[in-house]
């Protein structure tokens, strides 16, 4: 058997033969019909093999027709695989619908209005009904002369197409239809392949089920690139007419329509001859399709071609600092996948109308207190506090030069604006406004807190304290309610920076950004709610499809009564204290001020209750100023005169009753190791300490630039006796009668950051005289109380 079986697999021709005998080995006729036999029980001849033999027909592998047929099937399964593996490697079908380019970005304001547009994005949009009939149909007859008749693919524009292009031995042409075209737009990349063409036609044919014909024309004329930055028929129109599309004429819109298949080439600002010819043709195409008439076009064909060119709408920028903002958000809302492919709609939280307000202060400000105070830049931003919405956001002077933000990224030293989270926690603690505390000179673990004004109050309030910024009191606070405490309700109310537990935390002494510090007190306009402060509210894909979207939920940070208690105090910085010069007429204001060290920050927080704005004034390489707070405070007020016209006036909540309160914060009570409270000098003394203070002597003796400051409230003008205070040059005669004393005394760390003590309400016949505390020829053998506190220059 296993002979027999080799031997056929080694002449198998000789079983289809006619059974009349073979070549010599080939086997004996009389054992034909027993050797098919045994092959057929072995599966090694077919039946129908069998049958032909016995038959004399021919088998069917010899057969034209089994062939053809093997070969239809076989392409029909071919071409089914092929179609799956295009399908499996296009975009979804939800994603046919959609209406912007990969790889672009559009960022939008409150109003609708585009703020920025990044990547092959169209500048101006039209709905289908905008765009004039003779330009819809100058594209039909250019691009896809059977756009209403086919579906997605057009075999008779390939042909006529291929024909045209052989007769005028150039391409003249192109056998894609506006489907097509779209498609390519959209989805595929403009490589020349096989592959590429196919993927284009499946798609083209999906997009024709899922969109009707004007719904691909009207994205068509929006997205088809036109040269020179212009992406649809508007931004065409604007850039090479400065017209809208309704005002072009009809050899324009020919112009136009001409651009689609190659507008490198047929550009009329680069090429006029090679476009005047493709206009023309474009107009003869319109009258063979009867879409014109012959005296139109040739009225068309005769007129001039008159560019009058300008740049696409909103190349620039709008509220840049905001918009760069914004794209760094992205990354927290959406995957970098979805980020990558672009296309993306984001729709913002900004006023225009109130930012051109906040731009047009900022400007006025640098303008003018800027050159005389020496500051050189500015930021301010406007919250709204009950929902976190950015309404206005100004990062700088010019974003052109320097795109630091310094709303977001930068971290500078609040000063006394931090003390209204010092002065909250003692509230809601328990403590009254009226708990009494004594600014005197103090001396807790080798650190010395001293006013800006270098004189003490005695006996005084909270309310009173935070009215004219004192620091003593407010480390004093701090003490009794303790460190932990006070960071905890900082950060709950939208403070995110790192806060130390030092003594210096109370005079904000711990760096924080300006929108951090504004989103806080906004918690203060809300009876203690807070918003996380954020700039978008959704996001649209590339289909229109929302796939973001707000949804900020306000927290408790602080009880509603301490909340409203804090407001009551910070009317009165307002109203009576550093901060008058951000009043406005008939509305509630608070707020507090704010100057770090050498005046190089300089701060003012207000708000009322429907919007909370910052604004910090200062320069990049922290040098000091001539400033004060009280230009920030004016900058608030510059914007928000004008942010609020036409805004309802809300009043505050009243004060709730102080007595029989209950704290809803536990106080943990600081214990230093060392404190050291020293008495109030005689009026003689404090007398000889103001000229001490004149001197300047406090910076190691050293002599310091002569500085004015100069303020819209009367925020500077403090002495012992409330005096105007002025910087003087240092007198040798003061220094060396000072030098020993100081040399003797240890030193310790002092902080003298505010300088936002108000004077008294007073008249100003009731001061004394300039000179009245301590002149240059007075001198005294003794020192005063407070050259005796001042560091060692050793």
């Amino acid at each position: 058997m296993g002979k027999l079986t080799s031997w056929f697999k080694r002449r198998p021709t000789n079983l289809s033969d006619s059974g009349q005998g073979g070549t010599n080995d080939s086997l004996p006729p009389a054992h034909l019909a027993q050797t098919r036999q045994l092959l057929s029980k072995m599966k090694i001849l077919p039946s129908k093999m069998r049958v032909n033999r016995a038959t004399g027909a021919r088998p069917l592998y010899r057969r034209i027709w089994f062939w053809a047929g093997l070969g239809v099937g076989g392409g029909i399964v071919a071409l089914i695989y092929g179609i799956n593996l295009i399908d499996r490697t296009l975009p979804d079908q939800s994603e046919l619908n959609a209406v912007f380019r990969e790889q672009t970005l559009t960022i939008k304001a409150a109003d609708g209005a585009i703020l920025q547009q990044q990547g092959e994005a169209t500048r101006e949009q039209l709905k289908l009904e905008q765009i004039p009939d003779n330009l819809k149909k100058a594209f039909i007859a250019s691009e896809d002369r059977r756009f209403r008749q086919h579906n997605g693919v057009d075999p008779q524009g390939i042909v006529r197409a291929g024909l045209n292009n052989l007769r005028s031995q150039g391409v003249v042409e192109g056998g894609s239809t506006i489907t097509q075209q779209l498609t390519r737009i959209l989805f595929l990349k403009q490589e020349q392949t096989i592959w590429r063409k196919l993927k284009e036609v499946r798609l083209a044919q999906k997009m024709e089920q899922e969109l009707t014909k004007d719904q691909i024309l009207e994205r068509y004329l929006n997205l088809v690139y036109l040269g020179s930055g212009a992406y649809g028929v508007a931004d065409a129109a604007w850039v090479y007419f400065s017209k809208s599309p309704d005002q072009l004429s009809l050899a324009e819109m020919a112009t136009i329509a001409g651009l689609a298949p190659a507008p490198s080439l047929y550009a009329p600002d680069k090429n006029p001859e090679a476009a005047k010819r493709r206009r023309d043709l474009v107009l003869l195409r319109m009258q063979e399709d009867k879409v014109i008439t012959p005296e139109q076009r040739q009225a068309a064909v005769q007129e001039p071609l008159t560019l009058k060119s300008s740049l696409p709408k909103r190349v620039q920028v709008e509220s840049p600092y905001f918009t760069s903002y914004i794209q760094k958000e992205l990354p927290k809302y959406v995957s970098p996948n979805v980020l990558k492919s672009g296309g993306l709609v984001v729709e913002t939280t900004l006023n225009p109308s109130w930012q051109k307000v906040a731009e047009e202060a900022v400007a006025k400000t640098l303008r003018n207190q800027g050159r005389w105070e020496n500051f050189k830049q500015a930021a301010m931003v406007a919250i709204d506090p009950r929902n976190g919405e950015i309404k206005a956001m100004v990062g700088g002077k010019d974003f052109g030069k320097n795109q630091f933000n310094r709303v977001t990224q930068a971290q500078r030293q609040p000063g006394s604006t931090f003390k209204g989270f010092v002065y909250a926690t003692a509230i809601a603690t328990g403590k009254s406004p009226y708990d009494s505390y004594e600014d005197a000179p103090f001396v807790v673990d080798g650190y010395e807190p001293k006013n800006y004004s270098e004189n003490f109050h005695g006996s005084m309030n909270i309310r009173d304290a935070l009215t004219r910024s004192v620091n003593i009191v407010a480390v004093k606070v701090l003490i009794d309610v303790g460190f932990t405490p006070t960071i905890k309700l900082a950060h709950d109310m939208g403070i995110t920076s790192e806060l130390k537990p030092t003594y210096s935390l109370a005079l904000g002494s711990n760096e924080v950004n300006l929108l951090e510090l504004t989103s806080a007190y906004g918690s203060f306009a809300t009876q203690g709610l807070h918003a996380e402060p954020h700039g978008i509210t959704r996001i649209l894909n590339r289909q229109g499809k929302v796939i973001w979207s707000a949804n900020f939920k306000s927290k408790r940070a602080l009880d509603a009564d301490s909340a409203a208690i804090m407001t009551w105090m910070l009317r009165n910085v307002v109203e009576a204290g550093t901060g008058g010069a951000a009043q406005l007429d008939n509305r509630p204001v608070a707020g507090k001020t704010g100057t770090s060290d050498e005046a190089r920050d300089l701060w003012f927080i207000g708000y009322i209750p429907q919007m909370v704005t910052g604004v910090w004034l200062g320069n990049d390489d922290n040098r000091p100023t001539d400033g004060s707070s009280s230009s920030a405070a004016y900058t608030w007020h510059e914007f928000m005169e004008k942010a609020v016209e036409g805004m309802p006036v809300e009043k505050f909540p009243k004060r709730p009753k102080l007595d029989g309160r209950k704290g809803t914060i536990k106080a943990q009570s600081i214990k230093p190791k060392q404190m050291l409270n020293r008495s109030i000098a005689s009026k003689d003394d404090d007398s000889e300490g103001e000229s001490a203070r004149n001197s300047n002597s406090e910076e190691s003796g050293s002599s310091r630039r002569r500085r004015r400051r100069r303020s819209y409230s009367q925020e500077e003008q403090q002495s012992s006796d409330y005096t105007p205070r002025r910087r003087r040059r240092d007198r040798s005669e003061s220094s060396s009668s000072n030098s020993s004393s100081e040399s003797s005394t240890p030193r310790r760390r002092s902080r003298r950051v505010e300088s936002d003590s108000p004077p008294p309400t007073r008249s100003r016949r009731e001061l004394p005289p300039a000179n009245s505390s301590g002149s240059s020829g007075s001198s005294s053998s003794q020192p005063s109380w407070r050259d005796r506190l001042r560091p060692s220059k050793q």
